[in-house]
């Protein structure tokens, strides 16, 4: 298949009445970083917490067309299955009030893994993914919240990679993070993509250029535009993107 997740004619209302989206086509392809830029309010956000249904929690609302994973409908999916398979990473860091091993170990437990030595390796795996191990190695029993800004978004990053996802979704995952921060963030997202997917909303377009593959323009709930991040941000197709891109909007 070519795209492990795609929206096709996807619309969404919050409530049943505000409409957030209207008739979304995005194809994400596996492997890969797909950013998601556009103005404040434009439903970026929106589409991605559909991507893993967060948009549930939300009360009672209306979904049209189709959000496919591998194929399936992510509407006819089992809630649970599906986050488990679709992770989610916030603007802000969401460490548990736990110690950083317990953060770790959280997910894996309540999908019944108890053997210590188990457990002890998934640890290690996902610290090291989110490059984190060495910093923290010596401090696995101390509290998530005693960690910096920076290392508790990596360490919420390591806690969904823990359960082995085979997306990750980034909303605006270093707004609250120094330019440090910033770039170890950014180099751990280029790395998680040689084996997972991950789809990042970010408003800062030299983030998106920097580390994307390919790059959706969304603006009042529509994509407007959508492709190669080259092409986006060097020859843009639709004159809102080429105006938003050169600072030119509004």
């Amino acid at each position: 298949m070519e795209y492990i997740m795609e929206a096709k004619d996807l619309s969404f209302w919050y409530g049943g009445e505000k409409q957030a989206l209207f008739n979304v086509d995005l194809p994400v392809k596996e492997k890969s970083i797909t950013a998601l830029i556009g103005p404040s309010g434009c439903g970026k956000s929106t589409l991605l917490r559909i991507m893993n249904r967060m948009s549930d929690l939300a009360g009672n609302n209306k979904v049209t067309g189709e959000l496919l994973l591998d194929g399936n409908n992510v509407f006819d999916m089992d809630v649970l299955k599906l986050r488990k398979r679709v992770g989610m990473i916030f603007q802000k860091p969401t460490p548990f009030p736990m110690t950083v091993r317990d953060n770790i170990t959280y997910g894996p437990k309540l999908q019944g893994i108890t053997n210590k030595g188990e457990l002890d390796e998934i640890v290690e795996r996902s610290l090291k993914r989110s490059f984190l191990w060495d910093e923290v190695e010596d401090r696995l029993s101390a509290s998530a919240l005693s960690l910096s800004g920076g290392q508790q978004q990596r360490l919420c990053i390591a806690r969904a990679l823990s359960i082995e996802p085979e997306i990750i979704l980034m909303d605006e995952p270093t707004s609250a993070l120094d330019p440090t921060a910033t770039s170890k963030i950014e180099e751990l997202a280029k790395e998680l993509k040689k084996d997972y997917t991950v789809v990042i909303v970010t408003h800062n377009m030299q983030q998106a250029m920097r580390i994307s593959d390919y790059t959706g323009f969304m603006y009042l709930g529509k994509l407007e535009e959508y492709g190669e991040t080259e092409q986006v941000f060097k020859e843009p197709k639709n004159d809102l993107t080429a105006r938003y891109i050169s600072g030119r909007f509004g």
